[in-house]
């Protein structure tokens, strides 16, 4: 669909072919009207127009002179000419000015509209053109943008690819900074998406040829002229009132620097979770974190002191007391992480003792595995409280559920202790003292599945974790869990597991192993 303007200075001509043209079959979106070119002018500034016809003789600016000075401001319309035949002179100097034709006066209906289709149709034939046009530029350029990022995040490329792509911003790559940005957001607050912005303010700051973007998830990632001064692109995202947290690195010379570039901003961007006060972090910030530390195991151990007792306050203060931002920014990024991954550790070791007695409850410590899952260390201690004052609750309501219950746990710790050795049913029941009948119906009620079941599962949990963690034989992980033979734990295993062991050490060991990963999940319910 185009729009059309009709140019002449006598009103009923003007009337008379905004009236045809809203008789033909295609109609326009929008019909606008001049009663010269200085009228035309100016809404061809101000309104998207794509067919001006327009008379030659006007008074104040004729037509010849609107197409030269539209042509002269960049304003791009076609133009068919309306001429009477004494102006066959000014219709060919139209032509050569670029008009797609004329029409003699007085102007015919079945003229006007062949005329007028056939420009449309070169309108939208060029208007195809330079949409796909632009849009195999916009492939191209996202094909060079990620080969960018790949080589960016670690990629191998050779240097003939490294040359020619630093070619494309040679002033750029002459002197730059990475920045890695990270927005301000509550954890429940979905992303604003003003990355787009952000970009916008950096190309003001840096200008076009200055400031290029690399990434925009999970972080966004500028490479930005290392030239000006770091603090200015910070002052203009707050002045611009964008809460947003700047890494930026050191300047770097060169493209074959960016990958070391891009390490230096990572760890930079993770220190941001330390310094949620500092509104540019730069590599001074943390040239002098101490890189030597023992993790407080006595205060940890305090601290889970307090777990089963509903002393929810005193295990909040612990958390702040192991958390407080004076210790964590005294030391690298990663005191804090490792710090994150003991306590998480700690309490699954706790989970575990009671993890047969939870039913469906259960804790989310999958949710506090990733420091840099969250917006901020704030949250991810909130989260680490909540998931701590849980397992509190838990732990409280089961050791109030089984005090009185002293032999059933004794059973569990018999179990737990002799799970390698020939073990029955009969031999835990006269062990606490207890009717065999009496003792099956009891832990099956309490524990939520029969003896035999759950002693299954207590020898392939230490199965798994042999198989996971050590290199013994197979065979003697059978017996050392219990099984009198290689081929009865195998099929216990494949049961409980739907794999062989063996293909279970393979796959447990092909997982990367990841900076974050602290899981200990076991099959135990």
């Amino acid at each position: 669909m185009i729009n059309i303007l009709v140019v002449d200075d006598q009103k009923h001509i003007r009337d008379g072919l905004q009236a045809m043209l809203g008789q033909f079959p295609r109609q326009p979106g929008h019909i606008y009207s001049a009663a010269n070119g200085l009228e035309a002018l100016a809404m061809l500034r101000a309104h998207s127009i794509q067919l001006v016809i327009t008379d030659i003789r006007m008074p104040d600016m004729d037509g010849l002179a609107l197409m030269a000075q539209s042509r002269q401001e960049g304003l791009k319309a076609d133009y068919l000419i309306i001429s009477g035949y004494s102006d066959f002179t000014y219709a060919q100097k139209a032509i050569e000015l670029g008009a797609k034709g004329y029409l003699l006066k007085p102007v015919k209906r079945e003229d006007l509209q062949v005329s007028v289709e056939h420009v449309w149709q070169e309108i939208e034939t060029r208007m195809s053109l330079s949409s796909n046009i632009e849009q195999l530029s916009q492939r191209a350029r996202e094909t060079d943008r990620k080969e960018l990022r790949m080589y960016m995040q670690g990629a191998a490329a050779d240097e003939a690819w490294i040359a020619a792509t630093e070619q494309q911003n040679v002033e750029l790559w002459r002197s730059y900074r990475l920045c890695l940005l990270r927005e301000e957001l509550s954890i429940h607050q979905p992303g604003a998406g003003s990355s787009h912005s952000i970009e916008s303010v950096a190309y003001r700051v840096f200008g076009r040829q200055g400031s290029l973007c690399l990434q925009h998830r999970p972080y966004l990632v500028l490479a930005v002229d290392g030239s000006l001064d770091p603090e200015a692109f910070p002052a203009a995202l707050q002045a611009e009132q964008i809460e947003v947290l700047t890494a930026m690195t050191d300047p770097q010379q060169g493209l074959s620097s960016l990958p070391g570039s891009y390490t230096q901003g990572l760890e930079l961007y993770r220190h941001s979770f330390l310094f949620p006060d500092t509104r540019c972090l730069l590599p001074r910030h943390i040239a002098r974190l101490e890189q030597q530390w023992e993790l407080p195991h006595n205060e940890l151990y305090d601290l889970f002191q307090l777990t089963g007792t509903g002393n929810g306050s005193r295990i909040a203060q612990g958390i702040s007391a192991l958390f407080h931002k004076d210790v964590l920014q005294r030391y690298h990024i990663r005191y804090t992480r490792q710090l994150c991954r003991a306590v998480v550790q700690m309490m699954e070791e706790y989970e575990r003792v009671i993890r047969p007695y939870l039913g469906e409850e259960a804790l989310d410590l999958d949710c506090l595995r990733n420091l840099f899952d969250y917006p901020g260390i704030r949250e991810y201690l909130q989260a680490l409280q909540q998931q701590l004052l849980r397992l509190d609750q838990f732990y409280y309501e089961y050791k109030c559920s089984y005090r009185s219950s002293q032999d059933l746990n004794e059973a569990i710790r018999f179990i737990h202790e002799n799970y390698h050795k020939p073990l029955d049913l009969a031999m835990v029941s006269n062990h606490v003292s207890l009717n065999y009948a009496y003792f099956s119906n009891q832990f099956k009620k309490n524990i939520g599945k029969g003896f035999a079941e759950y002693l299954r599962d207590v020898r392939l949990d230490k199965a798994r974790r042999l198989l996971a963690e050590t290199d013994h034989k197979i065979i003697d992980i059978a017996a050392m869990v219990g099984y009198e033979s290689y081929k009865s734990f195998t099929r216990a295993f494949r049961e409980a597991m739907d794999m062989q062991p063996t293909e279970y050490r393979l796959l447990i060991r092909r997982k990367p192993a990841g900076e974050e990963d602290v899981r200990g999940n076991t099959i135990l319910r």
